[in-house]
């Protein structure tokens, strides 16, 4: 009882006081953060600005537009597309939601573009790895505390987003020029990385273990400590009560054990009286055995009880500071995780770009054409060659700058490496041109051209790369609005045709200087005479009135409209009359024919009904101008025909030349190193033979003086008849050889083999391998220099000398060097060097021999 009054006593600071009182005001948490309770921060306030009825419906009906032309452009499909290649949630879920960000200006999109290069240029992928989308916790937020595992999240992105702008950081300084990457770190240079949010939640939360670590607050460390000490002063108790009752007979083995959030013990119900006021906490299914709480533990258990929930009322206070300090910093959250997802769907647009072969557009770009795009294909139809699309990602190791890697079916390359399915499509219009009409047969392809275009003008201002070849040039556009596709609405009680009107009508309000519009079936739907008047004089209103109008038509008077004026460009889809199939080309300043009558015969239609209608035809267009119409387009096609097929083997013929063309330009940069280098080892070499050659005669120097000293004069005949001949022997070991072996033989009779090495003339006198030998003797001989093949005469061809000490050298070049060293060694062999001048009067009329042999060096 002494015990369980002492940690009363402990205790009683926290009996009976209120927590709020304890968690009023300031608080300090331990490792020197200092923490202080505020209320949670309020939802954002909204703030509308004034605009007048006017500008309001403008804005709406321009919304309106932009979203329904988004729609029938299918831009939510590449959307999907690109969502595949996110790596975060808060990507895919934009993307997925068509929320990508489409670029409201030209520098905005040109930052885009900028980006999803530089992500292009990442040398390793990017670590998303712990970004999770945390806005939905920061902005949940309405006086609720934000429990542990919430906290860990917040953590973890905060860390994860710190780790992502150091890494890009690293590789910006890699090769010390972070140009290429700086559009990349520019997204998070500015943001607030809440560095010191982020060691407080670590310091005070254990996310391992999901619990408040005790250091997070004096008060929490000392309650944890004193129900430590509670606890074990209880475990002690209560096993020995427990041991007492085993040893009475009371129980089969002892057993503490927590029954009702209280410490007791176990006793069988026969015995229960060996714990007198005992309290019965449980009592087991068969009744015979009782868990009790002994009078000496009911304090004990007490103290534990107010423990805990002083323990738990501690940590709901911490965890509330914790939630105060990031409600305030919600709005930092938030901007982080909006540019951390702008880094996403930039490394996003990257691994699109890769699946799809893209290239960068160029906007706004200077020259004769205002849309100069080649054989780009549209992005839905290309899914369809792969193998699997974008959403079904393969698990691997080996990521690319940040994105999965994809089973992809590579599909059948053209000339130029890009897959003839869908079929590639030039879109040219001239600077001058502000309306295109396209005209052609059904299902030709004239609206997928429009869409492909229209799709191909939003990825731009997004930031995407096309799928075409070379580098498609276009303008930035504020606005692409499209009518394409029935408007018809029976709850608008809207007819094909009014709805179709009704749309062009908000399209023409909307439309600025800087807009494209594309139009399907222009005027359809209603009388034909009053659809052409109608198109015309709509197409004669967006003529001055937008940057660029493209609309499609079976009607050939809107043809016409060229005739009178520049701005208008006409185009035609080709249609093959052998097969009555479409090539789905697009014919550049050619009007094209509907071919009805040819399409209906195709499929099938009884022939009856066909020769009707033509017989109907020739009453309403004149004889001779349907034949000549038909003789000038076949004329025609046949002379495109042509052309493209000597284009095509031109293209190719210069692209071998200027390959030929590189690999001479790269030996001919070469040439000049070579000979240098050659030159210095060849001169090398002399040195070397030189030194010898000077040692040897020194040597033979020296030891003629030792000689000399001593010898008598009957005895110097000899001696000097002895340092010629060593000289002599010394000078002719050194001697140069003569010409190699080569320029001795026949050159008739040495024909070389395949695979032998020889010296071409033409080269240089350069090695060459002979890949192929002629038939008969006067056939030329196919060798191999480099990556060059070409053909030279046999009389071109030398052998390689095997005695030669430099391969592949000139022999002007050695003869050079070799008279140097003669003259180097004329210096070392004379009588004044080599007859000390103490002899020099004795040996007078001895040294004409000597000076024989000096001659003859």
């Amino acid at each position: 009882m002494s015990l369980c009054t002492t940690m009363m006593e402990i205790s009683s600071r926290f009996i009976g006081k209120p927590p709020d009182l304890r968690r009023r005001g300031r608080r300090h948490l331990r490792g020197g953060l200092l923490m202080e309770r505020l209320p949670f921060a309020s939802e954002p306030t909204v703030v509308s600005l004034s605009s007048t009825p006017g500008d309001s419906h403008r804005l709406n009906v321009s919304q309106d537009l932009q979203r329904e032309t988004l729609e029938v452009l299918e831009w939510g499909r590449v959307c999907k597309q690109l969502s595949a290649f996110t790596s975060t949630s808060m990507g895919r879920s934009t993307a997925q939601n068509r929320g990508v960000l489409i670029g409201r200006s030209l520098e905005e999109s040109q930052r885009l573009l900028n980006q999803t290069g530089a992500a292009l240029a990442l040398p390793e992928a990017l670590d998303f790895s712990g970004i999770e989308d945390v806005s939905g916790i920061v902005d949940s937020m309405s006086g609720d505390v934000m429990t542990i595992g919430e906290l860990c999240v917040v953590k973890r992105t905060l860390r994860s987003a710190r780790n992502l702008f150091e890494q890009l950081k690293e590789i910006s300084s890699l090769d010390g020029c972070s140009d290429r990457k700086y559009p990349l770190l520019e997204i998070l240079q500015n943001c607030n990385f809440l560095i010191e949010l982020e060691q407080k939640i670590d310091f005070c939360v254990d996310c391992s273990l999901s619990m408040v670590l005790g250091r997070a607050s004096d008060e929490l460390e000392f309650i944890r400590s004193e129900r430590r000490r509670n606890m074990e002063i209880l475990d002690s108790l209560l096993s020995r009560v427990s041991h007492q009752i085993f040893q009475a007979g009371g129980v089969d083995r002892p057993l503490v054990t927590k029954r009702r959030s209280r410490m007791c013990v176990a006793i069988r119900a026969s015995h229960r009286s060996l714990l007198p006021d005992g309290v019965i906490l449980n009592i087991s299914s068969s009744g015979a055995t009782y868990f009790m709480e002994p009078k000496e533990a009911v304090d004990l258990n007490n103290i534990e009880v107010r423990m805990v929930n002083y323990e738990k009322d501690e940590e709901h206070a911490i965890l509330s500071l914790l939630t105060s300090e990031i409600a305030e910093s919600a709005l930092d959250i938030n901007f982080l995780l909006d540019r951390i997802q702008e880094v996403d769907l930039a490394v996003a647009r990257a691994g699109y770009a890769e699946w799809l072969n893209g290239v960068r557009p160029i906007l706004n770009p200077e020259g004769p054409l205002k849309v100069d795009i080649e054989r780009i294909q549209h992005p839905i139809l290309l899914e369809r060659c792969l193998e699997s699309s974008p959403d079904e990602p393969v698990s691997t190791n080996s990521l690319s700058i940040g994105r999965r890697e994809f089973r992809v079916k590579i599909p059948k390359p053209l000339s130029d490496g890009i897959s003839d399915f869908p079929v590639p499509i030039d879109i040219k219009i001239g600077g001058e041109n502000n309306v295109v009409i396209i005209s052609g047969p059904n299902a030709g392809g004239k609206t997928a051209s429009m869409k492909t275009l229209g799709l191909a003008c939003i990825m731009s201002k997004a930031g995407m790369y096309l799928p075409a070849g070379m580098q498609p040039k276009l303008p930035w556009f504020d606005l692409v609005l499209a009518d394409i596709g029935d408007h018809q609405s029976l709850e608008q009680s809207l007819s094909t045709f009014s709805g179709h009107i009704l749309r062009i009508c908000k399209i023409l309000e909307m439309a600025t200087k800087e807009t494209l519009v594309l139009i399907d079936e222009i005027g359809s739907g209603t009388d034909p005479s009053e659809g052409i008047a109608l198109s015309a004089s709509i197409l004669q209103y967006l003529k001055d009135r937008v940057n660029l109008a493209v609309v499609t038509t079976h009607y050939a008077d809107l043809s016409r409209l060229r005739e009178k004026d520049a701005r208008f460009q006409n185009a035609a889809m080709e249609f093959c009359l052998e097969t009555l199939q479409p090539t789905y080309q697009i014919l550049w300043g050619c009007t094209g024919e509907s071919n009805a009558l040819k399409i209906a015969r195709a499929v099938g239609f009884d022939v009856k009904l066909i020769q009707r209608a033509e017989n109907w035809l020739e009453r309403l267009v004149p004889e001779k101008q349907k034949e000549r119409k038909g003789l000038l387009y076949h004329s025609l096609m046949e002379e495109r025909q042509r052309l493209s097929t000597e284009a095509r083997g031109a293209a190719s013929l210069h692209s071998e030349v200027m390959d030929v063309y590189g690999e001479i330009h790269e030996e001919a940069k070469d040439l000049h190193w070579r000979e240098t280098a050659l030159l210095a080892k060849e001169t090398q070499q002399v040195h070397e033979e030189l030194k010898v050659a000077k040692s040897q005669i020194e040597n033979v120097v020296q030891e003629f003086e030792n000689q000399l000293a001593a010898v008598k004069v009957g005895q110097l005949s000899s001696l000097i008849k002895k340092a010629e001949s060593t000289i002599s022997s010394i000078v002719k070991s050194h001697r140069p050889n003569p010409d190699s072996v080569a320029e001795d033989m026949d050159k008739g009779s040495y024909t070389p083999q395949p695979g032998e090495q020889v010296l071409v003339q033409h080269l240089g006198d350069k090695l060459a391998t002979v890949i192929e030998v002629p038939k008969d003797d006067d056939g030329t001989f196919l060798i191999q220099y480099g990556k060059m093949r070409l053909r030279v005469d046999k009389s071109k061809i030398r052998a390689v000398s095997k005695g030669s000490r430099i391969a592949n050298s000139s022999p002007r070049l050695r003869k050079q060097v070799r008279l140097s060293m003669l003259c180097t060694l004329r210096m070392y062999v004379s009588i004044d060097f080599l007859i000390p001048p103490s002899f020099r009067a004795l040996t007078q009329r001895r040294v004409a021999p000597l000076t024989t042999c000096r001659s003859q060096v």
